[in-house]
């Protein structure tokens, strides 16, 4: 009977901490950049020290949208490089989930520049160029907080079609992009720029709801963990994404523009090095 009882027991608790168990929604799983993010989300919260259940949403929602859907309660968290704007309105986790590896931005050029570019060796120089960004992109203050010359677009696309057809000199690209983009317009005459780039500390968080603190305080705690026993890092350097992007982008053979970003909020850990990619100290795969 007593044996009976404590079976009965356990299975009660267990049905128990199914009940407890907290749910995120997210945007489905649909390609390697948001595979990357997904991921560390869920080994974050799996050292949360909580349980938590995953609900996909079956769309892929424009970033702006997630953000209303986050206010509404409909999506959990979204992801997105950081501004003093967002951090208003909503809860950052600071700890950058790339590393800061997005504020390295390497440039789409036409094909016949790059001897242009070879010249480049100050941000005087580049002064001389012309950008070309979406009007909305938290990098296009940034640019121009620098004296950089930007030209803009509303539509995205767009902005590909303008670089062909000479309408700027070129595009930043945070390194896990330009080469897939490349690919995605194979009739256009557009190559990455190889000895540049531009740096200045762009940390993209998991951002959550005002409303949801435990949740921001679960991640952040799950994610402190990860940094602490290394598992943040041996995921970071085992992503297929991330090893691509290192392998291509040569990032310790290019010239650094560094600039500032008056975009930061004053609680940007900068003076956490282990939470930011440094390419002299590229591991280069997962310790």
């Amino acid at each position: 009977m007593l044996r009976s009882s404590i079976v009965l027991a356990f299975v009660l608790l267990g049905f128990a901490a199914q009940a407890m168990a907290e749910k995120v929604t997210l945007i489905a799983d649909t390609n390697a950049k948001s595979a990357y993010p997904i991921g560390l989300l869920k080994l974050a919260l799996s050292l949360s020290g909580k349980r938590y259940d995953f609900e996909f949403l079956p769309d892929s929602p424009t970033a702006k949208r997630q953000e209303e859907m986050v206010r509404q309660g409909s999506l959990s968290v979204f992801w997105t490089s950081t501004s003093k704007a967002l951090e208003a309105e909503y809860r950052p986790i600071r700890i950058p989930i790339y590393k800061g590896l997005l504020g390295y931005r390497i440039f789409l050029i036409r094909k016949e520049d790059q001897p242009m570019f070879s010249k480049v060796r100050t941000l005087n120089d580049l002064q001389g160029m012309v950008a070309g960004q979406g009007q909305y992109w938290s990098d296009t203050e940034i640019l121009r907080n620098a004296g950089l010359v930007v030209a803009t677009s509303t539509k995205d696309e767009g902005l590909f079609y303008m670089l062909d057809g000479g309408r700027f000199d070129y595009m930043p690209r945070g390194v896990p992009e330009p080469w897939d983009e490349i690919k995605g317009h194979p009739n256009l005459n557009l190559v990455v720029e190889r000895e540049l780039m531009l740096v200045y500390p762009s940390p993209a968080y998991f951002f959550v709801s005002r409303d949801n603190p435990q949740l921001a305080e679960d991640l952040e705690r799950g994610l402190n963990v990860a940094i602490a026993k290394g598992d943040f890092d041996r995921y970071f350097y085992s992503s297929p994404m991330i090893q691509s992007v290192l392998k291509d982008a040569n990032l310790k053979g290019r010239r650094a523009i560094r600039i500032s970003n008056p975009n930061l909020h004053e609680d940007t850990p900068l003076s956490r090095n282990e939470l930011w990619f440094n390419p002299e100290q590229d591991k280069g795969e997962a310790p």
